[in-house]
């Protein structure tokens, strides 16, 4: 530990944003870099505890005081080795990942927690700008060839160990250029585009294939990704969005959040010339108090809305933790996001009803009711309250209440994986039921953190490179430290 009072000389700091009025006209990322001797003193206020939380707070593991005491010396070449055995990806953790190590932090318990993904992404950055991470060509190959399905982050984690351990590996894409959600579902206002390129031209450099407009299934058949590999990682996320099946939900102007925004980073990139969908001077409506949620109030601010409201079915959380939330849990308090910043009104407890439209076919309203969370059994259920029924203006609405689980295109099926009752493939310890076709991230444990999907992508990649060579040499998490409850792979 290099200072051993820096958690009480410094207080945590966090980068400053740019001014809402001036970030609302680009897509640029909102932050201003921290000053050196700023990241010196966050990384100062690491307390190196006995039992360091952090760790099982990070789905990853990663090793956290020991890469916070390196930056505070300073010695950036330790930094980026610790964060890098652990985190194929902290480029992009450290600009769009929740931090569940900093809800976990040992200092959070009476002062505000170590500013982890600060630190996280400075080191990156650094390493780039010192020609730290450079490409690491595999010295030996083992005549195995795997295909990787999908190039989101849990797919590209997979991708990246076993080409490290000397397997021939093709990821197939279905877009135009690889990246999945990180790529069609962030706003580059979190996560710019030429952070993920960049990336991805180390992984060519070490012999990575890409075959991007490559629709498995369609351009090409699982049979014959079966017969030309000798394994197969399918990582094709929870792409089934969950519907609001209510009265007017097929009206024009009604979409699923994902559709808004893969367009407009489609948009971003040059892709597409414009974005089929609008905001621009219409009433928004964002159903649904997450991130994507949240993404669609930061991109229709950026379109021009009239108005935006996001509507929560749950109780507005509190400032604080209760005392049935307490640490280390994952603080259940309000979250106000960037986009939140720039301009929405924010309204929970809220049931929505009905659409109503116009005799175009188009929305122009929402029908919506307040509700009352009450225990009923042992329960908690919401009881409408008489007398708040109510149409709000609604030119635009957009659906963000999660997924179902993976795309329902026939892919699972068509590589003979069965098919559990709440929609997830049948998997354990990473290996679905067909023969050499392993399952990582969101389509196997349902939708999740970016971070999450890397920790699946490499842990994936051991059991394929174990399934293809009797044993393997990388590195594995030691899931006896993480309270985390697998309950698929007790799945038979």
């Amino acid at each position: 530990m290099g200072a051993k009072e820096g958690f009480l000389q410094f207080k945590r700091e966090t980068p400053i944003t740019r001014d809402p009025r001036e970030r609302v006209g680009d897509y640029k990322e909102i932050y201003e870099p921290m000053s050196p001797e700023g990241l010196n003193h966050q990384a100062a206020r690491c307390m190196d505890c006995g039992v360091p939380f952090c760790h099982s707070g990070c789905p990853l593991g990663n090793v956290i005081p020991e890469f916070n005491d390196a930056v505070y010396e300073q010695d950036w070449k330790s930094a980026i080795e610790i964060l890098r055995s652990t985190n194929n990806f902290p480029e992009f953790t450290g600009r769009i990942c929740p931090a569940p190590c900093e809800a976990s932090c040992v200092l959070g318990i009476n002062k505000d927690p170590v500013a982890i993904e600060l630190i996280e992404k400075s080191i990156a950055e650094k390493a780039y700008e010192l020609d730290l991470i450079k490409a690491k060509i595999p010295t030996k190959r083992t005549g195995k060839r795997v295909a990787v399905i999908g190039s989101g982050p849990a797919g590209l984690a997979a991708a990246d160990q076993l080409n490290q351990a000397g397997h021939e590996v093709t990821v197939f894409e279905k877009d135009s250029k690889p990246g999945g959600l990180l790529r069609y579902g962030i706003p580059d206002f979190k996560l710019e585009k030429w952070v993920i390129d960049r990336r991805l031209e180390l992984m060519v450099e070490e012999g990575v294939i890409f075959s991007c407009d490559t629709d498995v299934g369609f351009n090409i058949k699982a049979e014959n990704i079966l017969s030309n590999f000798h394994a197969v990682v399918l990582a094709t996320g929870a792409a089934q969005p969950r519907a609001l099946n209510i009265p007017g939900h097929d009206l024009k102007g009604v979409h699923f959040a994902m559709d808004f925004l893969g367009k407009q980073n489609q948009v971003i990139s040059g892709e597409i010339a414009s974005n089929p969908i609008s905001a621009k001077d219409k009433h928004v409506i964002v159903i649904g108090g997450g991130d994507t949620g949240s993404d669609c109030i930061g991109t229709s601010n950026r379109h021009g809305a009239a108005s935006i409201t996001q509507l929560e079915l749950l109780p507005k959380p509190p400032q604080q933790r209760k005392t049935t939330n307490p640490w280390p849990e994952w603080p259940m308090t309000l979250k106000t996001s960037s986009s939140h910043e720039e301009g929405a009104e924010r309204m929970f407890s809220i049931l929505t009803k009905e659409f109503v439209g116009n005799e175009a076919g188009e929305v122009t309203g929402l029908k919506l009711t307040d509700i009352e969370w009450v225990s009923k059994d042992g329960k908690m259920i919401f009881e409408e309250i008489e007398g708040t029924e109510r149409v709000i203006p609604c030119d635009l609405a957009f659906l963000a209440i999660g997924y179902t689980g993976p795309a329902e295109n026939g892919l699972l099926e068509a590589f003979g994986v069965k098919i559990l009752e709440n929609k997830l493939p049948k998997s354990k310890n990473y290996k679905s039921s067909a023969e050499g076709v392993f399952l990582a991230g969101d389509m196997r444990r349902g939708q999740s953190l970016v971070v999450w999907a890397i920790s699946e992508g490499r842990e994936a990649a051991v059991h394929v490179d174990e399934y293809l060579m009797g044993s393997s040499n990388l590195p594995q998490k030691d899931e006896s430290f993480f309270h985390v409850l697998d309950e698929k792979e007790s799945v038979d």
